[in-house]
């Protein structure tokens, strides 16, 4: 499986806030009962991370109304592995250093 973030944005208007909130925690989905939001600091937005096989999957789990708008973003991880070897790619080669 794989990890998404679903990132859910929504209207500005207090009640418009409501409104979403309440629509997420009366569907009883597990994910959407324990979404964030960043309304009380002024972004209007929902963020959900999930594990399922899909980009489509991850979108289906929102309310069909939320689904157009849902920005659905893979995540993954880096070691210090991957990173050494992307960047010794791209290092200068030393071939006629003194």
């Amino acid at each position: 499986m794989s990890r998404f973030l679903i990132e859910v944005p929504h209207e500005e208007e207090e009640v418009a806030c409501a409104r979403v909130v309440e629509i997420f925690l009366k569907t009883g989905s597990h994910y959407l009962t324990h979404t964030d939001w960043g309304c009380m600091d002024g972004d209007h937005r929902a963020w959900i991370i999930v594990e399922v096989d899909t980009k489509e999957d991850a979108r289906r789990i929102l309310p069909p109304a939320f689904r157009s708008n849902a920005r659905i973003v893979g995540l993954n991880k880096f070691d210090i592995g991957q990173i050494d070897a992307i960047l010794g790619h791209h290092r200068p080669s030393k071939k006629g250093a003194a």
